[in-house]
């Protein structure tokens, strides 16, 4: 059963171990710094639950959205161990993990997911919990706080830190929102859960095809786009 799970994907960094008995995990808020400590936090974990790599069953990974230097880091770090272990990965969504958390700690079943994507936009995921497993509703997608289409209905709990980056979206939407969670950042805790469902679902896959998401159809500027942009 053990799940080794890591993520990147925002100014937290976490790892953590999943077995039958226990989680254990190392959450940090460490911006810029997730090239250090991702590894020492990996072989914290390892250590706590008296396991090795090898003896781990599979490698999860926050794939995204999110910062697109973390993803790449979370991927690669993920890869590179599932290779030398000889371990399938399980990419998960940062959006699914922090819908997870929620549903895990308040039991709510109707989750709005929003992350602060930069760039006046956010990255959005609605879901549902049905019969105990998480359920995305529509897609994921990153878009302008004003162009988010809120659903009709109330009871819905708020999740992620797009919801305290745009304070007019958690305004629009106060009507329909029981409570918010607007500083929440994934965490590797809820990437292993989701991943151990995906590991018994049969959703693992080879570690050579381990990749992000990034939602963005544009990743990075051009130098020439960045001096126009400073030029402006």
């Amino acid at each position: 059963m053990p799940i080794l799970a890591l993520d990147t994907s925002s100014d937290a960094c976490s790892a953590s171990v999943l077995t039958i008995t226990a989680c254990f995990t190392e959450f940090e808020m460490t911006p810029r710094a997730h090239t250090q400590l991702i590894l020492p936090m990996v072989e914290s974990v390892l250590k706590q639950a008296s396991l090795r790599l090898v003896d781990i069953d599979a490698i999860a990974f926050g794939r995204g959205p999110g910062a697109f230097t973390g993803l790449r880091i979370a991927t690669g770090v993920a890869q590179g161990l599932a290779l030398a272990a000889d371990k399938p990965v399980l990419p998960i969504s940062t959006l699914a993990a922090l819908a997870q958390q929620a549903y895990q700690q308040t039991q709510a079943s109707k989750l709005l997911v929003a992350l602060d994507a930069r760039m006046g936009e956010v990255y959005w995921g609605k879901y549902a919990v049905v019969a105990g497993q998480l359920q995305l509703l529509g897609e994921e997608q990153v878009l302008s706080p004003s162009a988010i289409e809120l659903p009709a209905s109330a009871d819905w709990v708020a999740v992620g830190n797009g919801w305290s980056a745009y304070p007019e979206l958690a305004e629009r939407a106060a009507p329909l929102l029981t409570t918010s969670y607007p500083d929440w950042l994934p965490s590797a805790e809820f990437i292993a859960q989701l991943a151990w469902q995906d590991y018994q679902a049969g959703k693992a896959l080879p570690a050579q095809q381990a990749q992000p998401i990034y939602l963005r159809n544009k990743i990075a500027q051009t130098t020439q786009e960045r001096l126009a942009s400073k030029a402006n």
